[in-house]
């Protein structure tokens, strides 16, 4: 990864990361407006869920400089999401459900190339996990 998609990525989720709240609720608004469907793989706290999410999401930014120390933590959450009904074509409806929350979110700031950054940032991520759910 190029180290200017990492400072785009990261740039870019201290804003977003400063919503946390709002842009967890707008990630699953987008989310189950995509697939309806996936509302059924949440059995707890929505609220409590956006906070993990983002938590989540924010370790994985900040440890795009350490991919040998990200793949490890992926596949493990890969795996979790798996044993939740995660299935690997689910991967799809997140990723554009989280690009389109980046772009609500960041508004102006969603700039060509930041959005092209977050594509490549989350199709790595989506090629590590997708095969580590199915193991």
């Amino acid at each position: 990864m190029k180290p200017e998609t990492i400072t785009l990525t990261q740039e870019s989720w201290k804003k977003v990361s400063a919503i946390g709240p709002q842009a967890a609720a707008l990630f699953y608004k987008n989310l189950f407006a995509a697939d309806p469907t996936l509302q059924s793989l949440f059995k707890g706290n929505i609220e409590e869920q956006g906070l993990k999410l983002m938590h989540m999401i924010g370790m994985a930014v900040g440890k795009l400089n350490n991919l040998e120390a990200l793949v490890p933590i992926l596949q493990a959450l890969a795996k979790r999401h798996a044993s939740y009904g995660v299935q690997p074509a689910h991967y799809q409806t997140v990723g554009a459900a989280l690009i389109q929350t980046l772009e609500q979110g960041l508004g102006k700031d969603f700039t060509p190339a930041v959005k092209e950054a977050w594509t490549e940032v989350y199709t790595t991520m989506a090629g590590v996990m997708i095969p580590a759910s199915t193991q």
